[in-house]
């Protein structure tokens, strides 16, 4: 029997050839070897399954499996190697526009203003025209004028008057308007009697060497 080895035509021919075989084997079981029908339909229908499959394994070629190789082979053979494509150069991202700090900015610390120092020599200002005559730490070489020669200035008020760094004639007498007014205002218990006394004056004839009536009696022990 001539099989074309090619689709479904060779399918049905070893089909039919397996049949064929089947029904040989039926008719040989029940003719040679006395084996009943039932066993011989049995047995040749697994001659023909067995036959028809072995065939098509053996004769029949797949179809699609052959007309895939050639066309799969002329494809990578002629198939020429493809270039990439050169991809377009991007365009450089933009760059993010830099935020805006809307935060105040700090405000400049303010230097503290300096105080002027005090001039030991001039006395702090006070209110209105009054200034604290310049003071003394000490008396000259220790030895204080006795300003108990100034009439109104007692051993008490000398005492205050030390406490204050006034310790000579010539620093009284050198007081203005403002340092007359400071001690008139500032000696307590005796405000007023740096102007009512005159004590300027009689510091500025103390100091220049000269006597005054207040100061003879002083000397010659007739007041304290």
């Amino acid at each position: 029997m001539s099989i074309d080895n090619s689709g479904s035509d060779c399918s049905a021919k070893c089909l039919l050839a397996g049949v064929v075989l089947g029904l040989a084997v039926v008719v040989v079981s029940l003719l040679a070897t006395g084996m009943g029908f039932f066993m011989s339909l049995v047995l040749g229908i697994v001659v023909a399954v067995l036959v028809t499959i072995v065939l098509r394994m053996v004769l029949c070629v797949d179809n699609d499996a052959v007309g895939a190789t050639p066309v799969s082979e002329t494809t990578a053979g002629s198939s020429a190697p493809v270039s990439p494509v050169p991809s377009p150069n991007p365009e450089p991202a933009a760059a993010p526009e830099p935020e805006l700090d809307n935060t105040p900015a700090p405000e400049p610390e303010q230097e503290p203003e300096l105080e002027p120092e005090s001039d030991p020599e001039r006395g702090a200002a006070v209110e209105g025209r009054a200034l604290q005559p310049a003071a003394m730490e000490a008396a000259r070489d220790g030895e204080p004028d006795d300003l108990k020669k100034i009439k109104g200035i007692g051993p008490k008020l000398e005492q205050l008057l030390h406490t204050l760094g006034i310790y000579h004639f010539d620093q009284i007498a050198a007081w203005g308007e403002a340092e007359v007014a400071w001690m008139d205002d500032n000696l307590q218990g005796f405000r007023g009697r740096v102007t009512r006394d005159g004590w300027v004056e009689q510091a500025g004839r103390l100091a220049a060497g000269q006597e005054t009536e207040f100061s003879r009696k002083v000397d010659d022990g007739d007041v304290y």
